[in-house]
């Protein structure tokens, strides 16, 4: 039989089985709020030793910005940072004296044409409005997102350059002007001589019209001696100007019609650059193509074909090919192409191609020779002529041009 349970009992039973469970959560709660505790001070230590990490890593990233602002400051040359836009976004205080203001901000494009201007003689070269020289150099960032412009004065230098091949030229004078005496020496001896001829009552009037021709063309073979040594004394000392491709290759195809006008030589002009505006002396460099095709001429023997080839090779280089099938031209003489005074020519003056290298040196190019005997010749030109900032000519435009010098 069951006692019966008493209420009581039963009810204080319970009341202690919850006291029991309370304890027991406030122990696991004491015990959570501890190890919160804990963890709470270890993040704090580690925030804390973060922090002072960063600091010091900022602090010394401003001494480091600081220590670049003071060599920036102090180079002797002028810093410009483009972003990927082609924008000035950053540049130090020489480059605003350098350029003027605004800067900031500017297309690296407009800032050249309103600050800097072209050279003939070097083209990594620029001057500014104060007729100062500066070098131009540019650096891609390797994240490609923009470059570096760096501005150096080299007027200094290039005085001292221009000193040092003013010494050279002088030089070279002093003994073009010794062999030139003997150039002009034996012509001024030959027209004296027929001259004297002349005044002599028994000559007839024939002889004295034979000896006046003779005179008049030892005088021709003397100017063309003069007018050669002057080219090639106004070395690097050309006037330079603005002149049109076009225009030039219009001349040189005028020009060589009048001297193929009695031969069955064919003349063809291959043009392949669509900028039209080139920097230069177009005198100067007419005249040097002309040499280069008349001995082109010369060599062909009344028949044949001369080619002359135009192409752009990069943004600022016109190179030039004259070509023929003429007879060639000797190992032996083509080393000596270039040199004064030299010429397997009876009537030649020996200054022709001296005078076409002086040219175009003056222009900063380069000229090479290729010829086999019997297979003709070819002379390649190389000129930084091309006006680097100017249009590009239409499509239109260009094979109209390309079609008008197709042949003559």
């Amino acid at each position: 039989m069951n006692t019966p349970v008493n209420p009581q009992t039963l009810k204080a039973e319970r009341l202690t089985d919850a006291f029991q469970l309370f304890n027991e959560l406030s122990q696991n709660l004491s015990d959570s709020y501890l190890g919160l505790q804990t963890q709470v001070a270890t993040l704090s230590k580690e925030l804390a030793a973060a922090r002072t990490e960063r600091l010091k890593t900022l602090i010394e990233k401003e001494k480091l910005a600081g220590r670049l602002q003071q060599i920036l400051a102090a180079l002797p040359a002028a810093v410009i940072v483009l972003n990927a836009e082609n924008q000035v976004v950053d540049c130090n205080q020489i480059a605003i004296n350098y350029l003027g203001e605004p800067l900031i901000g500017q297309i690296w494009t407009d800032v050249v044409q309103r600050s800097l201007i072209s050279v003939f003689d070097n083209p990594h070269e620029r001057q500014l409005r104060n007729g100062i020289r500066v070098s131009l150099t540019k650096s891609v960032q390797s994240n490609e997102a923009g470059q570096i412009i760096l501005l150096s004065d080299v007027s200094e230098l290039r005085s001292l350059q221009d000193m040092v091949n003013q010494q050279k030229h002088l030089s070279a004078m002093g003994e073009m002007v010794a062999s030139m005496a003997h150039q002009v020496r034996t012509p001024l001896s030959t027209a004296i001589l027929y001259a004297s001829q002349m005044n002599k009552l028994s000559v007839p009037d024939t002889s004295r019209i034979k000896f006046a021709n003779k005179i008049l063309e030892r005088l021709h073979y003397l100017e063309r001696q003069v007018n050669d040594m002057l080219i090639f004394a106004k070395e690097g000392r050309l006037e330079m100007g603005v002149f049109s491709l076009q225009e030039f290759l219009r001349k040189v195809k005028e020009n060589m019609q009048d001297m193929t006008a009695t031969s069955n030589l064919n003349f063809i002009i291959n043009n392949d650059v669509q900028v039209d505006e080139m920097l230069g002396n177009e005198d100067a460099l007419l005249g040097a193509i002309m040499n280069l095709l008349n001995n082109a001429v010369e060599a062909q023997m009344d028949e044949g074909q001369i080619s002359m080839l135009v192409n752009q090779l990069d943004q600022t280089s016109l190179q030039i090919q004259i070509q023929d099938n003429g007879s060639g031209i000797d190992g032996e003489i083509k080393q000596r192409l270039f040199e004064p005074f030299y010429t397997t020519k009876v009537k030649g003056t020996g200054l022709g191609l001296a005078v076409v290298n002086s040219v175009i040196r003056a222009h900063s190019g380069s000229i090479q020779c290729e010829s086999e005997e019997g297979k003709g010749t070819v002379f390649t030109l190389l000129l930084p002529c091309v006006n680097q900032y100017s249009t590009t000519l239409s499509e239109n435009g260009y094979h109209e041009m390309e079609n008008s010098y197709e042949t003559v």
